[in-house]
């Protein structure tokens, strides 16, 4: 492998965690209060608006529906509307970003609902405000579930990142298509990989032991 291809690879790296880091970060601004609002809203929230929750869950449940190869196509014009092209790392973001927050939103939404319903009812009880009720009993009491939704939320994006490649998304998993499957280089499809499988098993790594730092459960 020469200098030349060992330099591609290496912004190949950089491009893959510039496109999963960047849209998991979107992703999570957008997905994060939905997943709030889809608990506080619902029939058995403490806030329950039914209108409200039933056109969140049908976006979310449509947007989830969607293949992302086929996502990442349709979205062609908008991602030039916005962007100003359809090719290359930060026009992946686009599609990244759409497929990712309402499957973000759904790790949200479970993890708050696994919050025991007493904590929410002491905190009611004691006069705290929904405001207060989401940030300091909510979001505080199912931090390592959101942690660990965090990692596998990111692993998957990673490998939405690589599927883009096809498109011309840049990253390794356009490395991957071009000189791997299309010229057939093994040695380069070998090496884009066992990358990606090692950033994989680095994030989720990461992602986990946050939890297990955050998880009070596991103290002792």
């Amino acid at each position: 492998m020469n200098e030349t291809t060992i330099h591609m690879i290496q912004i190949g790296i950089l491009e893959t965690l510039y496109m999963t880091l960047g849209s998991t970060l979107i992703a999570y601004i957008i997905g994060l209060p939905v997943g709030v609002v889809l608990v506080i809203t619902d029939k058995d929230g403490f806030y329950p608006i039914r209108w409200l929750n039933t056109v969140l869950n049908a976006i979310v449940n449509i947007l989830r529906s969607i293949p992302f190869l086929i996502l990442l196509f349709a979205l062609i014009p908008f991602t030039r509307a916005v962007v100003g092209t359809s090719i290359g790392p930060t026009a992946t973001l686009v599609p990244l970003v759409v497929s990712a927050a309402p499957f973000i939103a759904r790790v949200v939404e479970q993890s708050i609902k696994e919050v025991d319903a007493g904590v929410i009812e002491a905190a009611q009880s004691m006069g705290a405000s929904p405001m207060t009720i989401i940030c300091k009993v909510l979001l505080m009491e199912a931090r390592p579930s959101l942690l660990v939704g965090s990692a596998i939320a990111v692993t998957t994006i990673l490998g939405y990142s690589a599927m883009a490649g096809v498109a011309g998304g840049g990253g390794l998993g356009d490395i991957a298509t071009r000189f791997g499957f299309i010229r057939y280089q093994k040695d380069i499809m070998l090496v884009t990989v066992a990358l990606l499988v090692i950033i994989v098993q680095v994030l989720q790594g990461i992602g986990m032991y946050m939890a297990q730092k955050v998880d009070r459960r596991t103290i002792g």
